[in-house]
């Protein structure tokens, strides 16, 4: 997956949107003003940070070489995965999947039911 590639995901999930606070080279995604996702390119190279569970984050980067401690993140909670094409394609998507809905059950019970109600759990937290 390219840089591209990685962008249309992350904005194909429900609501999601892309703002630029930190500048032209970090596209930050987010639901409901919370960031669920940061896409950066480094000299040539794509990058996303992604939200994660923090066992599972050691985990991942225990098995893949792409997956490191998040950059400028809260390294127990968030990854910096390096798009080399070195992950399956599949893999990178569950871990996208996997920061938002984090993210969706982190938000005011209110927001999170909107959300629920219109878009269906199993899409939210695929």
């Amino acid at each position: 997956m390219n840089y591209d590639q990685a962008r249309d995901y992350l904005l194909s999930r429900p609501e999601a949107w892309e703002d630029y606070p930190f500048g032209p080279g970090a596209a930050v995604f987010k639901i409901r003003d919370k960031l669920f996702a940061i896409l950066m390119r480094d000299q040539g190279l794509a990058r996303v940070n992604l939200k994660c569970d923090p066992v599972e984050a050691q985990m991942l980067r225990d098995v893949f070489d792409a997956v490191r401690p998040g950059y400028h993140m809260n390294k127990r909670h968030w990854n910096t995965v390096s798009l080399d094409g070195s992950l399956p394609r599949g893999e990178l998507e569950r871990m996208m999947d996997r920061s938002y809905a984090l993210v969706v059950r982190g938000l005011r019970a209110s927001e999170r039911r909107a959300l629920e109600l219109a878009w269906g759990p199993e899409v939210l937290y695929r």
